[in-house]
């Protein structure tokens, strides 16, 4: 856990570094109660970890943010990168981007559990569109 000026020196970009390995974490956890194969369970979380689909996660938790997370979500959102997506639009790319900077901020100033409550929000939308197709 870092202190609020250590989490104050980094740039958006790091949050989102951080934020995509940790969402991707809850993704495979996530997916590790289906008890399927290695193969398939990574088939599914490439469906999950992607731009596409976290811009679709980000807009299942928008109302639920608070003003400072929504704020922490816009800083990567709207931070600009060397890269660009390959197989996603930009829009998408960016709000994926927003995404992982909150995850990442929530679980460097020691908010874990904030991000978990987050990600089972959006676990339980997804899980709710594959019982409803």
């Amino acid at each position: 856990m870092m202190n609020e000026e250590q989490l104050k020196k980094l740039s958006p970009s790091v949050f989102a570094f951080v934020g995509d390995a940790v969402y991707g974490l809850f993704v495979r956890t996530a997916l590790a109660d289906t008890n399927r194969s290695s193969g398939d369970l990574h088939a599914l979380s490439v469906q999950l970890v992607n731009a596409s689909a976290q811009s679709k996660a980000f807009h299942q938790i928008e109302t639920y943010l608070t003003e400072e997370e929504l704020d922490l979500f816009k800083r990567g959102r709207n931070f600009h990168t060397k890269s660009t997506p390959k197989n996603a639009t930009v829009a998408d790319y960016h709000t994926a981007t927003g995404l992982e900077c909150l995850f990442g901020y929530l679980y460097l100033s020691g908010q874990a559990d904030r991000a978990k409550k987050l990600f089972d929000q959006i676990w339980q939308s997804f899980a709710n569109a594959a019982d409803h197709p």
